[in-house]
């Protein structure tokens, strides 16, 4: 997934940076479509980011009460997954962030910066 965003916002730069179509209609539909597949995918990751985080802090929790140190493992292992879950959740807020500046640079493209913010006031 990391590739594949990443690759996706270098592509709609360059067009942007390059005015590359004379299309931006449908560059704009084909750019709300890849927002709303990595927003869906920034949702998941959010669940399971939030679900992860609350076993690792429950699992601490259980052990302090405890003091099993057969939960130690447990912890360690959540631990495991909790900062790579916390990097890729990272990762994908701030590209589809990204990716709605990029919208919006698209829109002045094909509008026209007066035409494009006076229709969204």
């Amino acid at each position: 997934m990391k590739k594949r965003i990443t690759e996706y916002v270098e592509y709609i730069d360059n067009l942007i940076e390059t005015k590359g179509t004379d299309d931006w209609g449908r560059e704009i539909e084909k750019h709300l479509t890849q927002i709303a597949f990595f927003a869906h995918e920034r949702l998941v990751h959010l669940i399971v980011f939030c679900l992860v985080a609350v076993c690792t802090v429950g699992s601490i929790i259980a052990l302090v009460i405890s003091g099993e140190i057969v939960l130690l493992p447990l912890i360690i292992m959540l631990f495991v997954l909790l900062v790579p879950y916390c990097m890729h959740y990272y990762l994908l807020e701030n590209k589809v962030q990204y990716m709605y500046r990029q919208y919006d640079k698209m829109v002045i493209l094909k509008e026209g910066v007066d035409k494009a913010f006076s229709e969204r006031l």
